[in-house]
Protein backbone atom coordinates (compact mmCIF):
# COMPACT_ATOMS: atom_id res chain seq x y z
CA UNK A 1 0.00 0.00 0.00
CA UNK A 2 2.77 2.53 0.35
CA UNK A 3 3.30 2.40 -3.24
CA UNK A 4 -0.24 3.34 -3.91
CA UNK A 5 0.29 6.41 -1.69
CA UNK A 6 3.58 7.54 -3.99
CA UNK A 7 1.21 7.63 -6.95
CA UNK A 8 -0.65 9.93 -5.43
CA UNK A 9 2.06 11.78 -3.35
CA UNK A 10 4.63 11.61 -6.24
CA UNK A 11 3.33 10.47 -9.25
CA UNK A 12 -0.01 12.55 -9.35
CA UNK A 13 1.92 15.95 -8.58
CA UNK A 14 5.25 14.87 -10.67
CA UNK A 15 6.51 18.23 -12.33
CA UNK A 16 8.75 17.42 -15.32
CA UNK A 17 11.04 20.96 -17.17
CA UNK A 18 9.83 19.22 -20.77
CA UNK A 19 7.00 20.83 -23.12
CA UNK A 20 3.25 21.64 -22.39
CA UNK A 21 2.11 18.49 -24.13
CA UNK A 22 3.40 15.25 -24.72
CA UNK A 23 2.51 15.02 -28.57
CA UNK A 24 4.24 12.47 -30.54
CA UNK A 25 5.71 15.10 -32.81
CA UNK A 26 9.03 14.08 -33.93
CA UNK A 27 9.44 10.57 -31.75
CA UNK A 28 10.38 7.35 -33.10
CA UNK A 29 6.51 6.83 -34.69
CA UNK A 30 5.50 2.89 -35.80
CA UNK A 31 2.08 1.89 -36.91
CA UNK A 32 0.93 -1.48 -35.75
CA UNK A 33 -2.07 -3.08 -36.36
CA UNK A 34 -3.35 -0.05 -38.15
CA UNK A 35 -2.82 2.45 -34.76
CA UNK A 36 -0.05 4.61 -33.89
CA UNK A 37 2.75 3.90 -31.54
CA UNK A 38 5.70 5.20 -30.35
CA UNK A 39 8.54 3.37 -28.13
CA UNK A 40 8.51 2.91 -24.62
CA UNK A 41 12.35 4.34 -24.88
CA UNK A 42 10.66 7.31 -26.02
CA UNK A 43 8.94 7.59 -23.03
CA UNK A 44 11.88 6.69 -20.69
CA UNK A 45 13.70 10.19 -22.40
CA UNK A 46 11.42 12.15 -22.80
CA UNK A 47 9.59 11.54 -19.08
CA UNK A 48 13.42 11.68 -17.74
CA UNK A 49 13.13 8.07 -16.05
CA UNK A 50 16.47 6.76 -14.94
CA UNK A 51 16.47 3.14 -16.23
CA UNK A 52 14.40 1.24 -18.73
CA UNK A 53 14.94 -2.60 -17.68
CA UNK A 54 13.72 -5.79 -20.13
CA UNK A 55 12.91 -9.21 -18.60
CA UNK A 56 11.70 -11.59 -20.28
CA UNK A 57 7.98 -10.03 -21.48
CA UNK A 58 7.92 -7.36 -18.87
CA UNK A 59 9.51 -4.19 -19.27
CA UNK A 60 9.79 -1.49 -15.99
CA UNK A 61 10.48 2.59 -16.18
CA UNK A 62 11.62 3.96 -13.04
CA UNK A 63 13.34 7.20 -11.45
CA UNK A 64 13.06 7.69 -7.43
CA UNK A 65 9.77 8.74 -8.06
CA UNK A 66 7.99 6.84 -10.59
CA UNK A 67 7.86 3.08 -10.75
CA UNK A 68 5.63 2.39 -14.17
CA UNK A 69 5.37 -1.52 -15.84
CA UNK A 70 4.35 -3.21 -19.00
CA UNK A 71 4.24 -6.31 -20.56
CA UNK A 72 4.14 -7.07 -23.83
CA UNK A 73 0.86 -8.13 -25.39
CA UNK A 74 -0.97 -7.00 -22.39
CA UNK A 75 -2.96 -4.16 -21.50
CA UNK A 76 -2.20 -3.75 -17.95
CA UNK A 77 -0.14 -0.97 -16.86
CA UNK A 78 0.98 -0.75 -13.05
CA UNK A 79 2.29 2.18 -11.55
CA UNK A 80 3.53 2.16 -8.43
CA UNK A 81 1.46 -0.26 -7.52
CA UNK A 82 -1.85 1.23 -9.16
CA UNK A 83 -3.45 -0.61 -12.18
CA UNK A 84 -4.47 0.89 -15.30
CA UNK A 85 -6.16 -0.83 -18.01
CA UNK A 86 -4.55 0.61 -21.74
CA UNK A 87 -6.56 0.98 -24.89
CA UNK A 88 -4.18 -1.57 -26.77
CA UNK A 89 -1.56 -3.58 -25.97
CA UNK A 90 1.99 -3.13 -25.47
CA UNK A 91 3.55 -4.31 -28.40
CA UNK A 92 7.15 -5.61 -29.82
CA UNK A 93 8.14 -5.06 -33.25
CA UNK A 94 11.56 -5.16 -34.97
CA UNK A 95 13.25 -5.68 -31.59
CA UNK A 96 11.40 -2.26 -30.20
CA UNK A 97 8.65 -1.82 -27.11
CA UNK A 98 5.49 0.02 -28.18
CA UNK A 99 3.18 1.77 -26.46
CA UNK A 100 0.10 3.63 -28.19
CA UNK A 101 -0.05 7.25 -29.40
CA UNK A 102 -3.81 6.81 -27.49
CA UNK A 103 -2.62 5.78 -24.33
CA UNK A 104 0.58 8.21 -24.30
CA UNK A 105 -1.41 11.16 -24.77
CA UNK A 106 -4.76 10.28 -23.14
CA UNK A 107 -3.60 7.89 -20.01
CA UNK A 108 0.35 8.32 -19.59
CA UNK A 109 1.16 12.01 -19.91
CA UNK A 110 -2.33 13.29 -17.66
CA UNK A 111 -1.14 10.81 -14.78
CA UNK A 112 2.31 11.89 -14.93
CA UNK A 113 1.62 15.54 -15.49
CA UNK A 114 -1.52 16.51 -14.74
CA UNK A 115 -0.62 20.55 -14.05
CA UNK A 116 0.19 20.07 -17.51
CA UNK A 117 -3.26 19.35 -18.93
CA UNK A 118 -4.60 21.46 -21.30
CA UNK A 119 -7.87 23.81 -20.83
CA UNK A 120 -7.35 22.56 -16.84
CA UNK A 121 -10.07 23.91 -14.68
CA UNK A 122 -9.96 24.20 -10.84
CA UNK A 123 -13.22 23.55 -9.45
CA UNK A 124 -15.43 24.48 -6.35
CA UNK A 125 -18.22 22.19 -6.94
CA UNK A 126 -18.57 18.48 -6.90
CA UNK A 127 -21.76 16.91 -8.13
CA UNK A 128 -22.25 13.55 -6.30
CA UNK A 129 -24.37 11.30 -8.11
CA UNK A 130 -25.43 7.82 -5.95
CA UNK A 131 -26.45 5.06 -9.02
CA UNK A 132 -30.09 3.98 -9.38
CA UNK A 133 -32.64 4.74 -6.71
CA UNK A 134 -36.85 4.27 -6.24
CA UNK A 135 -38.04 2.11 -8.69
CA UNK A 136 -34.65 0.76 -9.71
CA UNK A 137 -32.84 -0.87 -6.71
CA UNK A 138 -29.68 -1.75 -8.77
CA UNK A 139 -27.60 -4.78 -7.87
CA UNK A 140 -29.05 -6.82 -4.38
CA UNK A 141 -27.87 -9.16 -2.19
CA UNK A 142 -29.66 -10.21 0.91
CA UNK A 143 -27.91 -8.11 2.91
CA UNK A 144 -29.12 -4.58 0.85
CA UNK A 145 -29.52 -2.77 -2.12
CA UNK A 146 -26.97 -1.03 -4.63
CA UNK A 147 -29.26 2.06 -4.62
CA UNK A 148 -28.66 1.61 -0.54
CA UNK A 149 -25.09 1.45 -0.39
CA UNK A 150 -24.74 4.31 -3.04
CA UNK A 151 -26.04 6.98 -1.09
CA UNK A 152 -25.22 5.96 2.44
CA UNK A 153 -21.57 6.55 1.10
CA UNK A 154 -22.41 9.31 -0.82
CA UNK A 155 -24.31 11.46 1.99
CA UNK A 156 -21.09 10.37 3.96
CA UNK A 157 -18.89 12.05 0.86
CA UNK A 158 -21.05 15.58 0.73
CA UNK A 159 -20.21 15.56 4.80
CA UNK A 160 -16.77 15.06 4.43
CA UNK A 161 -16.27 17.58 1.41
CA UNK A 162 -18.66 20.47 3.03
CA UNK A 163 -16.35 20.69 5.81
CA UNK A 164 -13.67 21.56 3.68
CA UNK A 165 -14.99 24.02 2.42
CA UNK A 166 -16.88 22.60 -1.17
CA UNK A 167 -19.97 23.45 -2.57
CA UNK A 168 -21.67 19.92 -3.03
CA UNK A 169 -24.84 19.04 -5.59
CA UNK A 170 -26.49 15.55 -5.00
CA UNK A 171 -28.45 13.88 -7.54
CA UNK A 172 -30.44 12.43 -5.28
CA UNK A 173 -30.45 12.69 -1.46
CA UNK A 174 -32.80 10.33 -0.62
CA UNK A 175 -34.19 7.07 -2.78
CA UNK A 176 -35.93 8.65 -5.49
CA UNK A 177 -35.60 7.54 -9.27
CA UNK A 178 -33.86 10.20 -11.99
CA UNK A 179 -33.16 8.91 -15.06
CA UNK A 180 -29.14 9.81 -16.76
CA UNK A 181 -30.66 12.15 -18.71
CA UNK A 182 -32.20 14.37 -15.73
CA UNK A 183 -28.64 12.97 -13.87
CA UNK A 184 -26.82 14.92 -16.45
CA UNK A 185 -28.91 17.90 -16.98
CA UNK A 186 -28.84 18.64 -13.52
CA UNK A 187 -24.90 18.07 -13.18
CA UNK A 188 -24.59 20.27 -16.38
CA UNK A 189 -26.63 23.22 -14.63
CA UNK A 190 -23.66 24.15 -12.58
CA UNK A 191 -20.30 25.82 -13.50
CA UNK A 192 -16.50 24.96 -12.00
CA UNK A 193 -17.84 21.36 -10.88
CA UNK A 194 -16.41 18.13 -11.02
CA UNK A 195 -18.45 14.80 -11.36
CA UNK A 196 -18.40 11.71 -9.31
CA UNK A 197 -21.10 8.68 -9.98
CA UNK A 198 -20.62 6.12 -6.96
CA UNK A 199 -21.93 2.75 -7.69
CA UNK A 200 -21.18 -1.14 -6.32
CA UNK A 201 -20.83 -4.26 -8.87
CA UNK A 202 -22.54 -7.55 -9.30
CA UNK A 203 -21.40 -10.72 -11.37
CA UNK A 204 -18.26 -12.73 -11.95
CA UNK A 205 -20.42 -15.84 -10.51
CA UNK A 206 -19.59 -14.74 -7.01
CA UNK A 207 -16.08 -14.95 -6.98
CA UNK A 208 -15.34 -11.48 -9.02
CA UNK A 209 -14.40 -8.62 -5.98
CA UNK A 210 -12.23 -5.42 -5.80
CA UNK A 211 -12.26 -1.94 -6.75
CA UNK A 212 -12.68 -0.35 -10.15
CA UNK A 213 -12.91 3.37 -11.70
CA UNK A 214 -14.04 3.94 -14.84
CA UNK A 215 -13.85 6.77 -17.16
CA UNK A 216 -15.39 7.65 -20.75
CA UNK A 217 -13.19 6.11 -23.45
CA UNK A 218 -11.55 8.18 -25.49
CA UNK A 219 -12.34 8.79 -29.61
CA UNK A 220 -11.54 5.48 -30.63
CA UNK A 221 -11.08 3.74 -28.13
CA UNK A 222 -13.85 1.16 -27.04
CA UNK A 223 -16.39 0.37 -24.09
CA UNK A 224 -14.67 -1.96 -21.45
CA UNK A 225 -15.02 -5.68 -22.56
CA UNK A 226 -15.75 -5.39 -26.25
CA UNK A 227 -14.30 -4.78 -29.72
CA UNK A 228 -14.56 -0.65 -31.49
CA UNK A 229 -17.64 0.05 -33.33
CA UNK A 230 -18.09 2.64 -36.02
CA UNK A 231 -19.56 5.29 -33.38
CA UNK A 232 -16.66 4.98 -31.10
CA UNK A 233 -14.91 6.52 -33.41
CA UNK A 234 -16.99 10.18 -32.54
CA UNK A 235 -15.62 12.70 -30.14
CA UNK A 236 -18.73 12.55 -27.35
CA UNK A 237 -19.24 16.02 -24.66
CA UNK A 238 -17.31 14.31 -21.91
CA UNK A 239 -14.37 13.28 -23.91
CA UNK A 240 -12.80 17.38 -23.70
CA UNK A 241 -12.43 16.75 -20.27
CA UNK A 242 -10.64 13.33 -21.25
CA UNK A 243 -7.08 14.29 -19.59
CA UNK A 244 -9.23 15.74 -16.60
CA UNK A 245 -10.70 12.64 -16.11
CA UNK A 246 -7.12 9.86 -15.85
CA UNK A 247 -6.19 12.15 -13.62
CA UNK A 248 -9.43 12.71 -11.54
CA UNK A 249 -10.05 8.94 -11.17
CA UNK A 250 -6.37 7.61 -10.20
CA UNK A 251 -6.56 10.57 -7.34
CA UNK A 252 -10.09 9.07 -6.43
CA UNK A 253 -8.34 5.20 -7.16
CA UNK A 254 -5.84 5.20 -5.40
CA UNK A 255 -6.97 6.60 -2.50
CA UNK A 256 -10.03 4.95 -2.37
CA UNK A 257 -7.20 1.72 -2.69
CA UNK A 258 -5.39 3.02 0.18
CA UNK A 259 -8.20 3.25 2.46
CA UNK A 260 -10.00 0.27 1.53
CA UNK A 261 -6.69 -2.22 0.99
CA UNK A 262 -8.81 -4.19 -1.65
CA UNK A 263 -8.32 -6.35 -4.89
CA UNK A 264 -7.63 -3.50 -7.92
CA UNK A 265 -9.17 -4.55 -10.81
CA UNK A 266 -8.11 -0.57 -12.29
CA UNK A 267 -8.89 2.21 -13.55
CA UNK A 268 -10.70 1.65 -16.78
CA UNK A 269 -12.89 3.19 -19.92
CA UNK A 270 -16.06 3.04 -20.64
CA UNK A 271 -19.16 4.31 -22.70
CA UNK A 272 -21.78 4.84 -19.58
CA UNK A 273 -24.69 7.06 -20.63
CA UNK A 274 -23.83 9.13 -17.31
CA UNK A 275 -20.57 9.99 -18.79
CA UNK A 276 -20.89 10.95 -22.17
CA UNK A 277 -22.42 14.04 -21.80
CA UNK A 278 -21.45 15.80 -18.65
CA UNK A 279 -19.11 18.60 -19.57
CA UNK A 280 -17.18 18.74 -16.46
CA UNK A 281 -14.37 16.17 -15.34
CA UNK A 282 -16.24 12.87 -14.79
CA UNK A 283 -15.65 9.25 -13.43
CA UNK A 284 -17.70 6.28 -11.98
CA UNK A 285 -16.55 4.42 -9.04
CA UNK A 286 -17.57 0.48 -8.37
CA UNK A 287 -16.79 0.40 -4.83
CA UNK A 288 -17.11 -3.19 -4.39
CA UNK A 289 -19.07 -6.96 -5.55
CA UNK A 290 -22.04 -7.04 -3.77
CA UNK A 291 -22.59 -10.84 -5.31
CA UNK A 292 -19.08 -11.82 -3.81
CA UNK A 293 -20.21 -13.35 -0.10
CA UNK A 294 -17.56 -11.82 1.56
CA UNK A 295 -16.73 -8.43 0.08
CA UNK A 296 -20.71 -8.34 0.00
CA UNK A 297 -20.55 -8.09 4.39
CA UNK A 298 -17.83 -5.70 3.82
CA UNK A 299 -19.49 -3.07 1.87
CA UNK A 300 -23.10 -3.58 4.29
CA UNK A 301 -20.63 -2.44 7.23
CA UNK A 302 -20.47 1.56 8.08
CA UNK A 303 -16.60 0.72 8.40
CA UNK A 304 -16.21 0.27 4.50
CA UNK A 305 -18.59 2.82 3.40
CA UNK A 306 -16.74 5.49 5.48
CA UNK A 307 -13.50 3.93 4.42
CA UNK A 308 -14.74 4.57 0.72
CA UNK A 309 -16.24 8.09 1.11
CA UNK A 310 -13.12 9.24 2.82
CA UNK A 311 -10.70 7.33 0.16
CA UNK A 312 -12.91 9.30 -2.81
CA UNK A 313 -13.02 13.02 -0.45
CA UNK A 314 -8.83 12.38 -0.14
CA UNK A 315 -8.68 11.90 -4.02
CA UNK A 316 -10.82 15.19 -4.73
CA UNK A 317 -8.66 17.11 -2.51
CA UNK A 318 -5.14 15.75 -4.19
CA UNK A 319 -6.40 16.10 -7.62
CA UNK A 320 -7.65 19.98 -7.09
CA UNK A 321 -4.07 20.01 -5.46
CA UNK A 322 -2.34 18.72 -8.19
CA UNK A 323 -4.42 21.04 -10.63
CA UNK A 324 -3.38 24.01 -8.42
CA UNK A 325 0.57 23.64 -9.31
CA UNK A 326 1.95 25.26 -12.03
CA UNK A 327 3.54 23.98 -15.40
CA UNK A 328 7.23 25.12 -14.48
Amino acid sequence: MQRIHHIIAAVLLLVVTLSTEASANGWDQHTYNKSKYVTLKNVKEFYRFSTMSVSGNKVTLENPAVKIQFAVNSHECIMNGVKFILSKPIALMNGKTLISQTDLIKLIDPVLRPNYIRDKALFKTVVIDPGHGGKDPGAVNKLGTEAGYNLKVALRVRSYLQQRGFNVVMTRSNDTFLSLTERVKLANRHKNAIFVSIHFNAGGAGKAKGLETFTLSPQGVAHHGRGVKASDNRVLRGNHQDSQNIALATAIHGSSMMRLKVADRGIKRARYSVLTSIQHPAILVEGGFMSNAEEGRKIHTSTYQDNLAKGITEGILKYKAALSRSAK
